[in-house]
């Protein structure tokens, strides 16, 4: 039985997008007309739209070409029974991205999260592809089925944060590092130390160590590119406080 769609269903369903790092994406075989499934690397666009860099030497890239309707598969099965941890499914209408500029802050978000793409992702035949959805559906484990429109799964969007970013996350890696681990405590009752920032958007941030990802939202989202610092000292204070409070035993 499907469930009521709320708050709650819409965090997990936005988390298991932002957190994919790879996923199952389901087309239409261009020259046979079947379903054709394969493996492909994941990051997210600035709304949350999956992203894929594929080389239009594989199947699926002439699938995608012919047929832009298409789904995407995400969540990691963890331990024990893989059914029953969450994953959802993303119908999406992909489209190849030529322009320059939105290429450009893809490239960045897709090697955070993918550095060994470097060696190939300029190379001619590699073109980033936007899934842009347009329902999702939402297993959340047994007795947890949403079905879900786009909009439950999509951020809004902060101008200037697409272009600033990449440049907010580099100085948040080189310099303050420590604000990153604190980061990670908010998302992980146990995190460790040597996370690193991938990506930041107006909902809030993905860390980043080896094969791990792990979500942190913001308190609210930001409206503008130039109350992302606010936001993360913000984040921080915050942090640090319940931290304090937790050591004096209060």
């Amino acid at each position: 039985m499907l469930q009521p769609v709320d708050d709650e269903a819409r965090r997990l369903a936005k988390s298991l997008i932002r957190t994919a790092r790879h996923g199952a994406l389901a087309v239409m075989d261009a020259e046979t007309g079947l379903p054709h499934v394969s493996r492909v690397g994941v990051a997210t666009s600035q709304s949350g739209a999956p992203v894929i860099l594929i080389s239009q030497l594989s199947p699926h890239f002439a699938a995608l070409e012919a047929n832009p309707s298409a789904s995407v598969l995400l969540g990691e099965p963890g331990k024990g029974d893989p059914l029953a941890h969450p994953r959802i499914s993303v119908a999406v209408t992909a489209r190849k991205v030529t322009d320059v500029d939105e290429r450009a802050v893809l490239r960045g978000r897709y090697l955070a999260r993918h550095p060994k793409a470097e060696l190939y992702v300029d190379f001619a035949d590699f073109a980033f592809w936007l899934l842009e959805p347009t329902s999702t559906s939402l297993n959340g484990g047994y007795g947890k089925a949403y079905e879900m429109e786009a909009s439950d799964v999509m951020s809004p969007l902060a101008p200037g944060l697409d272009t600033s970013e990449r440049g907010a996350v580099d100085h948040m890696n080189d310099d303050h590092l420590d604000a990153i681990n604190l980061y990670a405590m908010q998302a992980l009752s146990d995190p460790g130390e040597g996370w690193n920032l991938a990506s930041l958007d107006a909902e809030g941030m993905d860390l980043i160590r080896k094969e791990e990802l792990v979500r942190v939202w913001y308190p609210k989202p930001i409206t503008k590119a130039d109350a992302l610092r606010g936001m993360l000292v913000a984040m921080v204070k915050q942090i640090r406080a319940g931290e304090a409070e937790k050591g004096s035993g209060a």
